[in-house]
């Protein structure tokens, strides 16, 4: 039984997994919480979705990395947010401001 299935992800919950565990500052933590996937299951999630070529990519990329464990990261960050990002306020997104 693959992790998708064991987990009933659809098509869109896989996607943003994926997306997330790309992200170098989202943490395993905050991808357990929204899907409720370990590391150990995310890391075989990401194994049988991908290629193995960029799955080695990707694993070499995560391993050891500081910003993917709450435990690993400094107290300072508490979370990630672009500068670029809009902002959201009584169901309106705001114009994008550079």
């Amino acid at each position: 039984m693959s992790i998708a299935e064991k987990f009933e992800l659809d098509e869109r919950q896989q996607d943003r997994v994926i997306a997330m565990a790309w992200e170098d500052r989202t943490p395993f933590e905050a991808i357990e919480y929204q899907f409720g996937l370990t590391e150990k299951e995310v890391i075989k999630f990401m194994q049988e979705q991908m290629h193995p070529r960029n799955w080695r990519k990707w694993r070499a990329r995560v391993q050891g990395r500081k910003t993917k464990h709450a435990k690993l990261r400094d107290m300072e960050i508490s979370r990630f947010k672009s500068a670029a990002q809009r902002q959201i306020t009584g169901n309106r997104i705001s114009k994008k401001k550079y």
